[in-house]
């Protein structure tokens, strides 16, 4: 009787030990995020807000083609940062059957070919006049973001004699500091939100054949199935939305901090925990 009651007290355990590690899966999330500085910027609050939360969160680093390519393997569950309905087009055509969008974290999003203002341009189409003055040269940002597809579209539309140049998020910004501080002309491929904006004097070049579009949305995007697999978690991300204001204060904070994004993150949901404590679902329809 004695070994019976050995062997259920045994076999409970185990049930508790799995049990307690299925739960402890469960709250696990991978976001992966670029080297943006919006998405940088909203995908450490989201990582900040879920560990709140209880959630054990893990960002992965990675160029924007493999993470959506991830997601909708379910290799990564959430993205932060997808830009639509112009760029990011191509990837929700290729994988879209595959994702769910949860949510709208930010509105009128842009990108286009950007200038600094003693630039005497304001038209795409006047950047050829002045090419040797550019060095013929666009600096972009890593090959497979959409905004660099974009361009290259935007170079045969305007039939532009110029060369886009692959660089990275944090490149571009420098050639254009770069630029900036000797007075130089230089045009770069650049988007808003973006804290570039606050630190330079700037324009977006106008765009009258709509290559770049109007004004985009920045949106949450996780694998499907993945709300009805952790309600709570896709509820809360939903819920994620950044106005003006909001957002470009949370990249200047990461822009010009000392310490890690955790601790500036952490910084900065202090001084908006009303804003936080609105994304908190009160309950859950499972």
């Amino acid at each position: 009787m004695t070994k019976l009651k050995n062997i259920a007290l045994a076999a409970l355990a185990l049930l508790l030990l799995v049990s307690c590690g299925n739960s402890q899966t469960d709250k696990k999330i991978k976001i992966g995020y670029t080297n943006w500085a919006d998405c940088i910027a909203i995908t450490y609050l989201t990582k900040e807000v879920l560990t709140e939360q209880g959630y054990d969160v893990e960002l992965l680093n990675a160029d924007v083609a493999p993470i959506f390519a991830s997601i909708s393997t379910k290799k990564i569950d959430v993205f932060m940062d997808a830009w639509l309905p112009v760029t990011h087009k191509d990837y929700m055509d290729r994988y879209g059957n595959r994702l769910d969008t949860l949510g709208e974290v930010y509105k009128e999003a842009r990108i286009g070919l950007v200038v600094p203002d003693y630039v005497p341009i304001s038209r795409i189409e006047e950047l050829n006049a002045d090419k040797e003055r550019f060095g013929a040269k666009i600096v972009g940002i890593d090959a497979g973001s959409g905004i660099m597809k974009v361009t290259n579209d935007a170079i045969s539309a305007y039939q532009l004699d110029f060369n886009l140049l692959t660089s990275s998020g944090p490149g571009m910004t420098a050639s254009l500091k770069r630029a900036i501080d000797d007075g130089e002309w230089v045009v770069v491929t650049g988007w808003t939100p973006h804290w570039m904006f606050e630190r330079f004097k700037l324009k977006v070049l106008e765009d009258p054949k709509g290559v770049y579009g109007n004004a985009e949305s920045i949106r949450s995007i996780a694998w499907k199935g993945f709300r009805e697999k952790d309600p709570f978690a896709a509820q809360l991300i939903s819920n994620i939305r950044l106005s003006d204001e909001e957002i470009a204060s949370l990249m200047a904070a990461l822009e010009g901090s000392k310490t890690t994004e955790e601790a500036t993150v952490k910084a900065w949901m202090k001084d908006h925990t009303a804003l936080i404590k609105s994304w908190i679902p009160v309950s859950v329809q499972e």
